[in-house]
């Protein structure tokens, strides 16, 4: 082979080696850009829409808080709640009112949603909450034990039985031995704890937390057996939830320590 032809056919495979690391190259980047846009087509869906919260009456101001929170960190979605007593809420859920998740104040009332089989999933404690006398601004009648609220000359709230502040109310008088006869019943603490904020009760047994959010409208008076009375607060999404992943979105924060550190700062103890 002559000089001439050894040089072209060196100048033709440096050629053709350069245009092969050019395709690997290519190959390499459109590879690399693929794998860069897969966790993009992977992540999940950004949040939108209503999430429909059914919730006990004493979650009302810790709650509200954080939906505030919720709808901050999610543009584009809005959190309605419907507060009050948990067994009022809990038929509402069984006869089909439309929700996405519930937060009970008692097991006893979240086995009513999850024996209809209308859980999604088993409900998680998320707090816990006791019992607490509410009184008059500055405590007029003196009370201080579960014993004084049997006097006769007081007016004394309580809420129903069947409702969780009821229920626990009737096992704190009984670890007491205790009777007392009410005034009424109310159908959620919120109701009970007003009768007292509007002087229409003298006092009211209601929980630490409504005593807090009711700052000095009313005074609140410890009791040791509120000890054999604390109640376990569940949460669940719900079956048929209309917008089940913005719900459990929900769920997380108000599970996470950002949202327990504002239901502690409510006065809710750690579940």
């Amino acid at each position: 082979m002559t000089r001439s032809a050894r040089r072209t056919t060196q100048v033709a495979a440096v050629g053709a080696a350069a245009l092969l690391a050019l395709s690997a190259c290519s190959s390499d980047d459109s590879s690399s850009g693929s794998g860069s846009s897969a966790p993009r087509s992977s992540s999940s869906p950004k949040l939108s829409g209503t999430v429909t919260v059914f919730a006990a009456a004493s979650l009302k101001e810790s709650f509200t808080t954080l939906g505030e929170q919720f709808e901050k960190e999610h543009p584009g979605t809005k959190v309605t709640f419907s507060f009050g007593g948990s067994d009022s809420l809990a038929a509402s859920i069984t006869g089909g009112a439309p929700a996405d998740l519930f937060a009970a104040a008692s097991p006893k009332t979240m086995k009513i949603v999850t024996d209809a089989g209308d859980t999604s999933g088993a409900p998680e404690t998320f707090v816990r909450n006791q019992l607490e006398i509410a009184t008059l601004p500055g405590n007029p009648d003196k009370i201080s034990s579960l014993k004084d609220l049997t006097k006769s000359d007081l007016k004394v709230v309580l809420c129903a039985e069947e409702v969780p502040c009821g229920s626990a109310a009737q096992k704190a008088l009984a670890a007491s031995g205790l009777k007392l006869t009410p005034v009424s019943y109310e159908q959620d603490v919120k109701s009970a704890l007003t009768k007292v904020e509007l002087k229409e009760a003298d006092a009211a047994v209601v929980y630490k937390t409504d005593v807090r959010a009711a700052g000095d409208k009313v005074e609140g008076v410890d009791f040791p057996e509120s000890a054999d009375a604390v109640n376990d607060y569940p949460i669940a999404l719900l079956k048929d939830a209309p917008n089940a992943e913005a719900a459990k979105a929900f769920i997380e924060l108000v599970r996470s320590d950002q949202g327990q550190r504002v239901l502690t700062g409510a006065g809710f103890l750690k579940p």
